[in-house]
């Protein structure tokens, strides 16, 4: 026997992280979740007269239950769905946050009352679905439809066809041959890949697919080129053109990486505008050609709360963007049956937990409702300068000044604020943006790391491109402008923006 204090997180709590925790997309999803399992869910507009009905019945139906939390347990749960994974996730979830949940406690007068959909209603999540793109070939499956229209011996087919397998994203064979011919599947032998490999080369488009590295990918480019070019008959200007791109690949890559122009001119005897206009045509030339047939298909952002000007009150409001989430609803049918004794026990056990599973849903989704609003408001505050006038006025904000402010744990602000982006009149951000720390200015302006950033980006805007600033330089620039920070942390910032050392952005 011990006596001992231990933090103890309840199936309800673990939900309201959770759901607090979900971006938009993924809010979305968990509801379609809970409206295909939890039977005592509906989606529809309510009327005022359902929503007295439904509070009385449900405070009726309440006045039997448990008071405080359930325990988790693993065995014997009605419903099904809080069973032995309750302690893996508790488990996952105290080594994420390990911070006890805080937040208000919404009262049951705030559930929205529901009656089944209406026959006719469609389905949203069907629509979805039909609606969704299907998915498209990938890149082995579109390489493998190219290659297969040839017509090689069959050894050759089949080596092409392994080879294939082995193109990455990128459309770049990189392995060399002994690692090609250490996996290579029986039956297949050293001729067959050399045989098959310029072949595979020569006929996939794009061209460029099955290069070793980024020199041969660009080679096999300038030659469809040339051919291309000697089949129309085309000028003899864009041929010579090409044999200079072909020199540039060939022998002056990593000048070309360090911008040592001026030694390229001089080791091929041409002028530094002929070296400028090669590798400006070398540009035409895709440096991953896979990506070409199957690039990746970056994440819709869908932000999760709208800002607007309000030219009345002189302010900045908020709404959120979940619309969809206030006509979800607790159907008052089950809510009676729960509680009517002609109802078999068994039955009304299993209503019974479904329409507490249903409370705790809606519970969650008001409370990470009205935490994120709360949230967005100390951001639309303390972050006027920024909506006003631009990233430069960003102030530092830590999210243990916003916790103390709403009377909430840090932990819980860092949750609300995960993967959640708003919509502004300045176009859309990341809302752990606005979160960040800052130095103060000769001044005493507080002054963000980001807005730090976007003063190193003005000022690298401004600079005589013939003979740009180097970091020392930068360091002076930004003391001018009261800003005191070291010559590494610039360094730091600028390859954060993407922004090349001194010597690779002059322009000659």
């Amino acid at each position: 026997m011990r006596i001992e204090q231990r933090m103890k997180l309840t199936p309800r709590m673990i939900q309201s992280m959770e759901i607090l925790q979900l971006p938009l997309v993924a809010l979305e999803e968990r509801l379609e979740q809970e409206l295909s399992n939890n039977p005592t869910l509906e989606l529809r507009e309510p009327t005022d007269a359902d929503r007295q009905k439904l509070r009385e019945e449900l405070e009726q139906s309440q006045r039997d239950d448990r008071e405080g939390e359930r325990e988790l347990r693993v065995d014997g749960d009605p419903a099904g769905s809080h069973s032995g994974e309750d302690f893996e996730r508790l488990n996952n979830l105290a080594e994420d946050y390990g911070e006890t949940w805080s937040g208000n406690t919404l009262e049951s007068d705030s559930y929205r009352p529901s009656i089944p959909r209406s026959d006719g209603e469609r389905d949203a999540k069907m629509d979805a679905m039909a609606n969704t793109a299907a998915r498209g070939q990938s890149l082995s499956e579109q390489l493998q439809d190219q290659w297969h229209l040839f017509d090689f011996e069959s050894r050759i087919m089949e080596a092409g066809d392994f080879l294939i397998g082995l193109i990455d994203a990128d459309g770049y064979l990189r392995l060399s041959r002994e690692e090609i011919l250490a996996q290579s599947p029986p039956g297949i032998d050293a001729q067959d890949i050399d045989q098959a490999l310029p072949l595979l080369k020569a006929s996939l488009e794009p061209p460029g697919l099955g290069a070793f590295d980024l020199r041969e990918c660009l080679l096999l480019q300038i030659q469809a080129t040339e051919r291309q070019i000697k089949a129309s008959n085309g000028r003899s200007e864009a041929i010579k053109t090409l044999a200079l791109e072909r020199k540039l690949v060939e022998d002056h890559l990593k000048d070309i990486e360090v911008n040592r122009l001026p030694r390229i001119a001089k080791v091929l005897n041409v002028g530094i505008d002929e070296v400028q206009e090669a590798i400006a045509g070398l540009r035409r030339f895709h440096p991953r050609p896979g990506r070409i047939l199957a690039g990746d298909t970056p994440p819709a952002i869908r932000p999760d709360a709208i800002v607007e000007f309000d030219e009345v009150n002189d302010c900045y409001t908020a709404r959120l963007t979940n619309d969809r989430f206030t006509s979800v609803m607790i159907n008052p049918r089950y809510a009676r049956m729960a509680r009517n004794p002609g109802v078999d026990k068994k039955t009304r056990e299993f209503i019974s937990e479904n329409l507490r599973s249903a409370k705790w849903f809606l519970e969650a989704i008001d409370q990470r409702n009205s935490t994120l609003l709360r949230v967005i408001a100390v951001v639309l505050n303390a972050q006027r300068e920024f909506f006003d006038y631009g990233p430069q006025h960003l102030r530092p904000l830590p999210m243990t000044s916003v916790a103390d402010q709403l009377g909430i744990h840090v932990a819980t602000v860092s949750r609300a604020v995960s993967e959640k982006y708003l919509e502004t009149p300045r176009g859309n951000f990341p809302l752990r943006m606005f979160f960040s720390g800052g130095t103060e200015t000769e001044s005493g302006e507080a002054m963000s790391w980001t807005a730090v950033q976007a003063k190193l980006q003005e000022i690298i805007d401004a600079e005589d491109k013939s003979n740009p600033l180097n970091d020392d330089e930068l360091v002076e620039k930004l003391q001018a402008k009261g800003i005191e920070i070291a010559r590494r942390t610039v360094a730091k910032y600028r390859k954060q923006l993407n922004i090349p050392p001194a010597r690779q952005r002059k322009q000659y």
